[in-house]
């Protein structure tokens, strides 16, 4: 491996991942194994060399180059929200009353220390953020809006919309 400002060469028998700050050339082998372990992610590397054409060794050594390469950054169980309870989810459009890097960052760390808020998105265009919440129900929601989402630092206003079903669910980044 060389490394230089940004930049490094992983040479793996005959070719090179060219790598910048994430940008990375991939093969078919390599598109191949990240399609799989998007989908299952816990695979016998056995398996995974199947699907691929490779050796277990082999495969083994070019999941942990895309491991090194940030391409794969950890590993995880997709759980069912239904089945712990949380029934509804719910986008909610949030405005900061200032537009500060101050108030920027206290609002993120603030977002990061409420467990109901699933994802939180900085935007652009008519609001500052957009959150994706979890709640059992809408009594629930009501509970979560009062005493987490209506406390976040900085707020000037928050507009809360059900999501009555997910039409599409994300399943996995495409790997083209």
């Amino acid at each position: 491996m060389w490394s230089r400002h940004h930049h490094f060469l992983i040479k793996y028998s005959n070719r090179c991942y060219n790598i910048r700050m994430k940008n990375v050339f991939l093969d078919k082998i390599d598109k191949i194994i990240l399609v799989e372990l998007q989908r299952k992610a816990i695979v016998p590397i056995a398996e995974l060399a199947e699907r691929a054409g490779l050796s277990p060794s082999s495969c083994h050594r070019r999941v942990k180059l895309l491991e090194k390469a940030g391409v794969i950054t950890g590993y995880s169980a997709t759980l069912d929200g239904k089945a712990l309870g949380l029934n509804n989810e719910f986008f909610v459009e949030v405005s900061l009353a200032s537009q500060t890097e101050e108030a920027f960052e206290k609002f993120e760390k603030a977002v990061q220390r409420v467990a109901e808020i699933l994802e939180c998105h900085l935007m652009s265009g008519q609001f500052d953020y957009l959150l994706r919440v979890a709640a059992a129900d809408a009594t629930d929601y009501e509970r979560i809006h009062r005493t987490k989402l209506s406390r976040l630092p900085g707020l000037q206003r928050l507009q809360s919309s059900l999501a009555l079903r997910a039409v599409k669910s994300w399943s996995g980044y495409p790997v083209v």
